[in-house]
């Protein structure tokens, strides 16, 4: 119980705040199949007390920035003599993928509407969101979410989100939130620490704390694989604004975007938020947005040609001398909405000859479950992509044996699914010749070492391996095969970093690089 507050002479019942706890998690790529319901339960669909009863797992399946919420909360009210209460309200989140169904998410509107009206009275709300969402009617799906939220406790009460670095912030998501906290790492490896960080706003904002925000967009619209935060323009901006931070800086948050999504407020945003002087975070956040856009053709990247990564491949296989590779498949990233089951690099390395290579994820039910029937040992022609109709999901064969299959669920060990539960649904492990691919079921990145060693892979005795991952798979790999030693290809998919190939409609224009030779200054400089 609680110890009782003494105030001026009175004793006062320790204050209880009740703080809503909902989000939306999807990365939503225009140009991929709409998300559907299917989808977000494949992942997190968590309705009132699930969400609080997936936290008291070893490894829960929902936002890693929740659980650095709570635990953070819990801290900061034991050490006040005071208490909160976490109100749960409802979680949605989906690999990412194409606009969410318009049926789907009106109920997920409604439902936060009605479980919000019910939890009255409420003190807040957080939020752990994405922020590149997408519905089918709705081009700023968040914002949407981010009403509910301030409809539902007013102007008066904290409302605060974190977000990932590639959302694509709007002015709305900004107005409707006292507090907008984006990732600063680039793969994700701080959404603990982000979460902490918005317990430390929503309890400053309790005791009255009323925070300025100041929202700047740069026209550029960068590929992904330009976005690290190890190194690079992306990585020079942020670190500017941690080191130009004041004590009347609260949060700064530089978040790139995902240009992908096609929608009106891509690109990269600057949201500086002052605990009292908005002229301060306006000050920066023009100081950073300045810096970006004075090298903004630094946000350009060259990549290995599918031919070249075949040589070099081959080169690891024959020669035990040569330190192996890492191969980005970036193009079919199902981290950014495609469908994880291209062909191009498969195809060529097995037709070169490529031996002591593994490959991962080819997301690819209908194999997988052929495999399981099949059984360990089996060997028969294994079709690739006998189902799908995306036009880069080209089908493909080859003879191949089963060497294990497998199910469920799996705890990730390093990088952004480390101590999370990734459910790969019906997988295996098949071998082609020189390669072992691994088949699973449900659409993930290849970002964890674990998703390989399931299968008993010990990587550190391969001579190549390729994953379907744009660049979370770098904090999951880094320990094996350091950056020089890192390929991205470049082949077709739905996540390529070829930007003008695609037929953008929504995205404003001009926006650079699609529009290399544009014109651009700070607004008011």
């Amino acid at each position: 119980m609680t110890a009782p507050r003494l105030t001026r002479g009175i004793v006062m019942p320790a204050r209880n705040h009740r703080i809503a706890l909902m989000g939306f998690a999807l990365e939503a790529n225009r140009f991929s199949p709409p998300t559907t319901r299917l989808d977000f339960e494949s992942q997190v669909l968590m309705l009132g007390d699930e969400i609080l009863e997936d936290q008291k797992r070893v490894a829960p399946r929902n936002f890693g920035e929740l659980s650095g919420f709570i635990r953070r909360m819990d801290e900061l009210m034991a050490k006040r003599g005071e208490s909160w209460t976490p109100v749960p309200i409802a979680m949605a989140a989906a690999p990412p993928g194409g606009p969410a169904e318009k049926e789907f998410f009106e109920w997920l509107l409604q439902e936060m509407r009605q479980r919000l009206a019910a939890a009255q009275p409420l003190d807040g709300v957080y939020l752990p969101e994405h922020g590149a969402g997408l519905a089918a009617h709705d081009d700023d799906a968040d914002a949407a979410v981010f009403r509910v939220a301030r409809a539902a406790v007013g102007k008066d009460k904290p409302v605060i989100a974190t977000l990932d670095l590639h959302a694509n912030v709007s002015q709305a998501m900004v107005d409707q939130t006292d507090v907008l906290i984006s990732y600063l790492t680039n793969p994700h490896v701080d959404n603990v620490e982000r979460g902490a960080e918005a317990a430390d706003a929503m309890v400053a904002m309790l005791d009255g704390m009323k925070p300025r925000a100041y929202h700047i967009k740069l026209p550029i619209a960068p590929a992904q694989v330009t976005l690290l935060t190890a190194q690079g323009p992306y990585a020079d901006m942020i670190n500017l604004g941690q080191a130009r931070k004041t004590d009347d800086i609260l949060n700064v948050s530089v978040v790139a975007g995902f240009a992908l999504a096609d929608a009106p407020q891509c690109g990269i945003s600057v949201v500086v938020t002052a605990k009292r002087d908005k002229n301060a975070a306006e000050k920066l956040a023009r100081e950073i947005a300045a810096k970006g856009w004075a090298e903004h053709g630094r946000f350009i990247k060259k990549l290995t040609s599918l031919d070249e990564a075949v040589a070099m491949a081959l080169a690891c296989g024959r020669d035990k001398a040569k330190p192996p590779l890492i191969f980005a498949d970036v193009a079919d990233n199902p981290g950014g909405g495609a469908r994880g089951n291209t062909t191009w690099i498969l195809a060529a390395f097995h037709k070169a000859g490529v031996t002591g290579c593994v490959m991962g994820m080819m997301i690819d039910p209908p194999l997988a479950d052929e495999a399981h029937r099949l059984g360990k040992g089996a060997t028969f022609t294994a079709r690739f992509n006998r189902d799908e109709t995306q036009e880069f999901s080209k089908p493909w064969s080859a003879p191949a044996r089963v060497l294990e299959i497998g199910d469920g669920e799996v705890v990730g060990r390093l990088g952004i699914y480390k101590g999370t539960s990734v459910d790969l649904g019906r997988a295996a492990l098949l071998e082609l010749d020189g390669i072992r691919v691994v088949v699973a079921s449900l659409r993930h990145q290849a970002a964890d070492p674990a998703f390989f060693e399931r299968f008993g892979i010990d990587l550190k005795s391969v001579r190549s391996v390729v994953v379907k991952s744009r660049g979370h798979f770098r904090a999951g790999f880094d320990w094996l095969f350091p950056h020089e030693r890192t390929i991205e290809v470049d082949v077709p998919g739905l996540t390529t970093p070829n930007l003008a190939t695609l037929p953008f409609t929504r995205i404003p224009r001009p926006v650079f690089p699609i529009d290399p030779d544009m014109t651009w200054s700070v607004p008011g400089a």
